[in-house]
């Protein structure tokens, strides 16, 4: 079924390009899927501002650089000289220079003696006429946190007043600089500083509009790049959850008829070629379907043999009662009246031993495990056994070749495989025989034998002695005295131990059987 499901699979189209997912594990593709587009955004956003940032830097430097130079260069200039600095270095370095004089009243201003460096974009004149740009930017600049600017606005009556950098300069005696957003969302950046010993003040104007433009094609690439990785997120995702979605339909299918058992045998697929969850998910389920058909199976088996085995007896018992009333002779009534009370017995062997075979499992299941001696226990059985007088004839001896026989488990389930070990040699032993009961503990394990002298048991059917209602008994032992489930219980209780239980020939080579049961080791303490 693994080949064919394998050949389905690369058969299949659409499967095969999905192949190469199939070796990733579903968490690091969904971590990727959904971080993938945050990194990128995150990156991208955090570059941008820095860039922003260090562009602005460099300005500031320039313009309290410049400040300082016009300043010292007007200071002691006549009026002729100072208006043509003003003119030369505003068309120059593209600024905007004004001069106030002691009282704060505006003295000179480049744009007024010559045709100004740079305008002032109005908004309803840009050509971006939808604001996209200034939206963007109030967007970034929120998702970063950056606080909010000033706005620029020419004072109508333009003197020291109105410019708070002017004033701390004239008030420090220091260049101020003063950043501040223009109408068309680009930057104004404005130095302020004192002219010589008599109080004039320096005021220059610059629009870096270069900056503007810089930073919002970065930030323009950043939104088309984050643009792209969502997009590509979303198919990716997409991909991903047609990589999830397609096989766990195929599962529920297939639960769905296992559960409504339309089908006999449902094949779950098992997506061989997936080692991610989903494949383990796929195998699990195809394996636990196995096994609830074949425990669902067992259980039919089961119900079927229990049937049958009732079914003997009760018609012997209504055979016998439906007699009593019809005989009159008292030795023929007395023999019926036994043969009854034989096959109420039975039944009430049966009954037991099919209660216990039925719930052993879950009894184990819930049982807290403990350290068992299985050299004391099967001792102390022993004794029990021999003061009650159930070996008959036969005489039982143990035999041990260390002190430290410990396993981990149920003392009382462990307790019926050794009793139901025993009886079973005493059923076969021959009169006076001798059972071997002996203990040894080869690696990690404890190894206990149980041998008789009897007839032995063939090497085909070794197996089948531990199926359930099997019944090949002395001839000289009564009918109906074991309900042929004894060894069938004492293997299922091993095998819930993790241990085995097996049927072997005497390892002397006489007459007889030795049944093997194996269980894991506890430790021994130093």
């Amino acid at each position: 079924m693994f080949e064919e499901t394998r050949s389905v699979l690369r058969s299949d189209p659409r499967l095969s390009k999905l192949r190469w997912s199939l070796r990733l594990s579903l968490y690091w593709r969904i971590l990727f899927v959904n971080i993938l587009p945050l990194i990128l955004l995150g990156g991208g956003l955090i570059y941008i501002d820095s860039y922003r940032k260090q562009l602005l830097d460099e300005r500031f430097k320039l313009a309290l650089i410049e400040a300082q130079i016009t300043a010292e260069a007007l200071a002691g200039a006549t009026p002729e000289r100072q208006a043509a600095l003003l003119i030369q270095i505003g068309r120059e370095q593209r600024l905007r220079l004004r001069v106030y004089d002691a009282a704060g009243n505006l003295k000179t201003d480049s744009f007024s003696l010559a045709p100004p460096s740079f305008t002032l974009n109005d908004p309803r004149d840009d050509l971006d006429a939808s604001g996209l740009s200034r939206n963007l930017d109030r967007a970034f600049d929120w998702i970063v946190g950056a606080p909010p600017l000033p706005d620029y606005v020419e004072p109508a009556a333009d003197d020291a007043e109105d410019w708070p950098e002017l004033q701390r300069a004239r008030e420090e005696n220091l260049t101020q600089i003063v950043l501040r957003d223009a109408p068309d969302g680009t930057h104004v950046i404005t130095a302020a500083a004192p002219v010589g010993l008599d109080g004039e003040t320096l005021l220059t104007t610059r629009n870096p509009v270069d900056i503007t433009r810089a930073v919002r094609e970065a930030r323009s690439t950043v939104a088309i790049v984050v643009l792209v990785a969502l997009a590509s997120s979303t198919l990716l995702s997409l991909f991903l959850a047609r990589t999830i979605v397609q096989p766990l339909r195929e599962l529920v299918r297939a639960a769905i008829r296992v559960r409504q058992g339309r089908e006999r045998l449902v094949e779950v697929p098992r997506l061989p070629e997936r080692s991610d969850e989903i494949g383990l998910l796929a195998r699990a389920i195809s394996d636990m379907s196995s096994a609830l058909r074949t425990r669902i199976d067992a259980v039919e088996s089961f119900a079927a043999d229990v049937a049958h085995e009732i079914k003997n007896p009760l018609a012997s018992l209504r055979s016998a009662v439906e007699s009593l009333g019809k005989v009159e002779d008292p030795d023929l009534r007395k023999q019926l009246s036994e043969i009854a009370e034989h096959d109420v017995r039975r039944i009430s062997r049966l009954v037991t031993e099919i209660s216990d075979a039925s719930r052993i499992d879950a009894e184990i299941s819930r049982a807290v495990f403990e350290p068992v001696d299985l050299a004391e226990l099967a001792e102390n059985i022993i004794a029990s056994r021999d003061a009650r007088g159930e070996n008959g004839s036969a005489h039982v001896e143990l035999s041990t070749g260390r002190d430290y026989y410990f396993v981990n488990g149920v003392p009382a389930r462990l307790e019926r495989v050794i009793e139901n070990l025993i009886d079973n040699a005493v059923s076969f032993s021959p009169e006076s025989g001798t059972i071997a009961v002996t203990l040894s503990a080869p690696g990690q394990t404890i190894v206990m034998d149980i041998c008789d002298e009897g007839p032995g048991i063939p090497e085909s059917a070794r197996e089948k002695i531990f199926t359930r209602f099997h019944s090949d008994r002395p001839e000289e032992e009564d009918f109906g005295n074991h309900s042929g489930l004894g060894l069938a219980i004492a293997r299922t209780i091993c095998e819930a131990h993790e241990g085995t239980l097996t049927a072997h020939a005497r390892s002397d080579g006489a007459s007889g059987a030795c049944l093997r049961m194996v269980l894991p080791a506890l430790p021994e303490p130093e």
